[in-house]
């Protein structure tokens, strides 16, 4: 495992290299990453994994500064999978150089996380365009946890013609159902508990709305979450997977998108 820290570096690495898999990560890895990491192994090519906590993607300063943060772990994961290269940067290495490309946000920017985070889609977006001029890979691989997140790379990445393809893989999920996330080391137990009965509402819940689209209200359902101890909940929706719209028909394929609040900790999902 080589680590690089230096974009010189790693360009002067990788410039021979014509088959790389990407995957990008804010570190405090998790059984999800590690499930990006060896898919993008599957595929044959040198892996290449990142670790920066990209702070232009933060809305408050104090949430960049509680994100969990493990270097020494992260590593040590990283050299057990006998993952080829990683790319550690500080962020004057990885902001100082110009793009060629134009940040391309989508209207879908807009919804879910967008409505509440101002700036934080042009944030990942921007570092995410800085990675593939750099590395120039041919796969990018994406967690579909964060749906919006990927369906807006993907855009970015269609629009401005870059050769690097986005390969999304499913949510990893811990044994109560959870959906892995660096943001769950912040949980006490008790909101651990909490995070697992909202996963297990959801999916109840989507099964009723299969059996018939009209009989929920998205008011009743933010009310049961409140009763199960969610302290906020930032929004709630059910779209189309195809049309990012809400359901007309019991036989469209959907999913429940939800960010909620225990305490101050914030999470995502979709079901």
């Amino acid at each position: 495992m080589k680590i690089f820290k230096s974009k010189h570096k790693l360009k002067k690495e990788i410039s021979n290299i014509k088959n790389i898999s990407f995957v990008p990560t804010m570190g405090g890895l998790h059984k999800g990453h590690i499930s990006l990491i060896k898919k993008s192994q599957s595929f044959g090519a040198k892996t290449l994994v990142s670790i920066f906590v990209n702070p232009k993607q933060f809305n408050e300063k104090k949430d960049f500064l509680n994100y969990p943060r493990n270097l020494k772990k992260d590593l040590k994961i990283l050299k057990y999978l006998n993952t080829d290269l990683v790319y550690i940067p500080h962020l004057k290495d990885i902001f100082s150089f110009k793009v060629k490309n134009k940040i391309f946000l989508d209207k879908f920017s807009k919804k879910l996380c967008g409505r509440s985070r101002e700036g934080h889609f042009k944030g990942v977006l921007n570092i995410v365009n800085r990675f593939l001029e750099l590395i120039k890979p041919r796969y990018i691989f994406l967690g579909i946890k964060d749906f919006q997140q990927s369906y807006l790379i993907n855009k970015h990445i269609l629009k401005t013609k870059i050769k690097t393809k986005v390969i999304n893989c499913k949510t990893i999920r811990e044994k109560n159902g959870v959906a892995c996330s660096t943001r769950n080391n912040n949980l006490n137990l008790h909101q651990y508990k909490i995070a697992s009965n909202v996963i297990k509402y959801l999916k109840n819940k989507k099964r009723m709305i299969k059996k018939n689209l009209y009989n929920f209200r998205l008011a009743d359902i933010k009310k049961d979450l409140i009763k199960l101890g969610v302290s906020k909940i930032d929004y709630i929706e059910v779209y189309n997977l195809k049309t990012l719209k809400k359901p007309k028909h019991t036989r469209e394929k959907f999913r429940i998108f939800i960010a909620f609040y225990l305490n101050k900790t914030r999470l995502i999902d979709n079901i």
